[in-house]
Order: C-alpha cells, then structure tokens, then sequence
C-alpha cells in the first residue's frame, strides 16, 4: 500500500502560518516540533481522519522566498474536499478568506476558488457522488 503523506507548501513564518491555516481555515495543528533553531516540522491537517497533511516549511534561502505563494505558477495548487460546501464556505467567508472565483456547480460538483495567505489557489469542492474531480 502507498499514501501520500505530506504535501509541504513554502511559507513566510511559520507562526503566521500557523494562525492561518487554524484559524481561517479551520485545520488542526498534527505536529509543531523544533528540529533546530530556525527549522521546525509543523504539520496542519483539514481533519484528523484526512489522509495527507501540509507540511508548512519556511523559506530558507532567496530562492526559496521567491516561491512563496506561487509554487504552482498560477494554477489552482491545491484541492479541498468537504462534504457540506455551503457550511464551510460560509465560515470561511466570515473568517476573511478571499474568494477569487465565486461558486458554481460543475459536473463533478461545487466548486469555489480562494487564495490563501501567500495568494497560492485552492479549490474548495463538494464533489457530487461517484465522481472524480480532473481540472
């Protein structure tokens, strides 16, 4: 068996974050453990039961800096299921996050787009049953 565990997504601080993704999002802190003075593993996770987690990992280098909130050149980077799009996308809208394409139901179900604090997309999707979401 094979899982993906982690996807890491390079960010400016990481208690900025941190407060970010707990907040605004609404995702659960997994893991903050100090590997050494500026390196920390902090892990963020949309629920306990979800089977890949963030892993916020701060820019160390110029180069590193420069990809922050771009690491997929300007397409939607990542994807958010939720199994009640209306709840979740009314507290996200209450909590300040910033829709850049509003909702509409496509084939494969609802589908909104934010950005999140570094400007990095996101989609956030209600599939419909026995779909598949391709973009």
């Amino acid at each position: 068996m094979r899982t993906l565990a982690h996807v890491a997504i390079v960010v400016n601080d990481y208690e900025e974050a941190i407060d970010y993704y707990i907040n605004q999002l609404g995702f659960l802190l997994v893991e903050d453990t100090q590997l050494s003075e500026t390196k920390r593993w902090v892990v963020v996770s949309p629920s306990i039961a979800n089977g890949c987690s963030l892993l916020l990992a701060k820019a160390a280098t110029e180069e590193q800096k420069n990809f922050i909130g771009n690491q997929s050149g300007g397409r939607v980077f990542l994807f958010l299921h939720t199994d009640d799009f209306w709840i979740y996308y009314n507290e996200l809208k209450a909590n300040q996050v910033i829709f850049v394409r509003e909702p509409v139901e496509e084939s494969y179900g609802t589908v909104a787009v934010f950005k999140d604090i570094y400007g990095n997309l996101w989609d956030l999707i209600q599939p419909r049953e026995n779909t598949t979401t391709e973009q």
